[in-house]
């Protein structure tokens, strides 16, 4: 049976029970990234760190790598889900290559390997681009020119072209052929839709923010992009005061299927990664999350709070003890350039002797402390108030506004006929016709006569 239209509900996306929790990966995808997800004692022993790059000097180059790929695609205007899937592209290319030379084969420089990422994530996201935008982008970000004009038959331009092209087919290999990821953009905004908050835009910006940075390191060698997702929102949360209700007993973390534990061990990371960065803040922006803490006690969950209790009523008026105080005063303060008169007119409409006590009190002085009541004062104020009333106060006569008058235009005198046009005349010559019996005539000289 259909429900009515009132019992149907406003926004079915809202409530959380109108969605169902977004699915998971199948089993392909999952077995593929399953492959790239790493320990950090594994990310302690990469290639590069085993040819004895300290892993500081190897974090700084990757994220370098990362912030070339976002600059060359802001130059070709690329979206953000390309820009990620050449960032991961890069960091999954560094954990089977390194980045010292050596002495029988020289390793690749990180903006050669940013730049064939780039052109490999175009052709994969289908956000292709021509070559030679490709190649003149990658130029004018390396040599830090932004208005830099690229020849075609420069050196420049075919070095790029050249390493691109031949990098593409080392790339694909040492990815194993991997083209199938899902970043963690589409996922977030999963979760936002079916938590009700997709509307919310300091709570998407700030999760949206969480996953671009964390573009620039190694999470996404840590953990999957459900992880990543859950604990941008994660994050986002905490930064924005926001809980979420849970859903049959549940948290929202165990209806997306992530672990509590995962998602704080992930925000913990961008913690030290931002604690370590070398640009100096003067806060952290995620703060650290004991991993091992309670679920139930989670900042981000929202449990049912015991109802409030009743404020003590001051008396019969049905109002509390610190509303009855700000009542008054709070709207007085609001409006210190109000005229006295003004407010003892309102309080005399009320018919109470109170609400006139009460504005003469509220009204604060020029230093800052409150006149006391008087009967001068009082009188004062009431002669003041009845002189208004009675319109002894003469009023400003208002000036009439003139009208405005189109000026008329000079009439030419009445041209006077001594001679009658005969019918000869008219034959030969065009004579002026006659408007009306008043005999106004069109079209003769100014003297007003005619030749025979």
């Amino acid at each position: 049976m259909p429900l009515a239209h009132d019992q149907r509900p406003s926004n079915p996306l809202a409530t959380p029970s109108a969605r169902k929790p977004p699915a998971s990966l199948n089993s392909v995808l999952l077995a593929a990234e399953s492959q790239w997800i790493f320990t950090e004692e594994e990310l302690a022993r990469t290639p590069s760190a085993l040819d004895g790059m300290p892993l500081e000097k190897e974090r700084e180059n990757r994220g370098k790598g990362v912030n070339f790929i976002t600059q060359v695609g802001i130059q070709l205007k690329l979206p953000q889900l390309t820009l990620a899937t050449a960032g991961i592209f890069l960091q999954r290319f560094f954990m089977r290559h390194t980045m010292v030379d050596k002495p029988d084969r020289p390793a690749l420089h990180y903006y050669t390997v940013a730049a064939t990422a780039t052109f490999l994530a175009t052709k994969v996201e289908e956000n292709c681009r021509k070559m030679k935008e490709i190649i003149i982008a990658c130029c004018r970000v390396a040599q830090k020119n932004p208005n830099l004009i690229v020849d075609e038959q420069t050196r420049e331009y075919w070095k790029w072209r050249d390493a691109i092209l031949h990098n593409e087919d080392v790339l694909l290999e040492a990815i194993c052929f991997d083209l199938s990821l899902q970043p963690p953009y589409k996922i977030l905004f999963e979760y936002l839709v079916y938590l009700g908050e997709a509307n919310n835009k300091k709570l998407r910006n700030a999760a949206w923010a969480f996953i671009n940075d964390s573009n620039l390191t190694m999470l996404c060698l840590l953990f999957n992009s459900r992880t990543i997702a859950a604990a941008a929102l994660y994050c986002a949360a905490k930064h924005c005061d926001t809980a979420f209700a849970d859903e049959d007993g549940k948290p929202w973390w165990d209806i997306f299927g992530v672990k509590l534990k995962d998602i704080r061990k992930a925000c913990n990371y961008m913690a030290s990664v931002y604690e370590h960065s070398p640009l100096k803040k003067s806060e952290n922006v995620y703060n650290r999350t004991p991993e091992d803490g309670d679920p139930l006690y989670a900042k981000t969950r929202a449990r049912g709070s015991p109802t409030p209790s009743t404020p003590h009523l001051d008396g019969g008026n049905g109002k509390s003890q610190g509303e009855s105080a700000t009542s008054i005063s709070g709207s007085d303060q609001g409006s210190n350039k109000r005229p006295r008169a003004a407010s003892i007119r309102e309080a005399k409409s009320d018919g109470t002797r109170n609400g006139e006590d009460a504005a003469i009190k509220s009204e604060p002085s020029r230093n800052g402390s409150t006149k006391l009541e008087g009967s001068a004062l009082e009188e004062r104020d009431t002669k003041r108030l009845k002189t208004e009333d009675a319109g002894t106060r003469p009023a400003k006569a208002e000036k009439p506004i003139p009208e405005k008058r189109r000026p008329e235009k000079p009439q030419p005198d009445k041209p006077t006929v001594d001679k009658p046009v005969d019918q000869g005349i008219r034959n030969n010559r065009s004579v002026p016709e006659i408007n009306g019996a008043e005999g106004k005539e069109e079209g003769l000289s100014e003297e007003g006569e005619v030749e025979a």
